[in-house]
């Protein structure tokens, strides 16, 4: 199974979001029709950046690195380099 960790920004307020999937497109439409109740406030959020991993361990972990930046330039840093 392929897993992907992706971030998303919102339209309402630039803000990010950062998770992991194994089902990409599916998580993108729950975040824009609010069945998750974080995301919902800030809709809509457009998907700007994703990586591709084969092991659920791996994609969590880099999750987490991500999660710990908290640093918008390294963020955009990031999607620019896409």
């Amino acid at each position: 199974m392929i897993y992907y960790v992706y971030i998303l920004q919102s339209a309402f307020d630039g803000s990010f979001y950062i998770g992991f999937t194994h089902d990409l497109q599916g998580r993108l439409f729950e975040h824009n029709h609010g069945s998750t109740r974080y995301t919902s406030h800030k809709r809509p959020w457009k998907l700007v950046y994703k990586e591709k991993y084969v092991s659920k361990t791996a994609a969590i972990k880099r999750e987490k690195f991500l999660k710990k930046q908290k640093n918008h330039d390294f963020y955009n840093r990031l999607i620019d380099s896409q």
